[in-house]
């Protein structure tokens, strides 16, 4: 069984000489995360036999990013997602405040700002 209480850096280094850019984001994720409750160290230890198990069909594993960045044109959408759960959750009586994501949220708005007229 795999030692989660070791630091992330001696666990994803003992085996990223033999592991995917893509398994080394899950395992990272994997191991922060590990809590025996919805992180387990059987789930880490199902992310390095990943070569074993990547066809199972029973094989779910958790995930829990850090930071989610959403591009203008999906993160519109789940702004509004959330100010109208929020005006749900207060109309039944709620505070409106408890409803918000459960990590970092980063909304990029990549559109180019055109001035066709400046005053000093």
């Amino acid at each position: 069984m795999i030692d989660v209480s070791s630091s992330i850096f001696e666990l994803t280094y003992s085996f990223s000489e033999r592991l995917p850019v893509s398994i080394k984001v899950l395992l990272e994720a994997a191991i922060r995360n590990c809590d025996n409750f919805s992180v387990k160290p059987v789930d880490v230890e199902k992310i390095l036999d990943w070569s074993k198990s990547q066809y199972a069909t029973d094989n779910d594993i958790p995930f829990k990013p850090a930071r989610v960045l959403l591009q203008d044109l999906t993160g519109v959408a789940v702004v509004v997602d959330f100010a109208g759960m929020r005006d749900a959750y207060a109309q039944l009586g709620g505070k409106a405040e408890k409803i918000n994501p459960l990590c970092q949220v980063d909304l990029v708005v990549d559109h180019s700002v055109q001035v066709d007229f400046a005053k000093t």
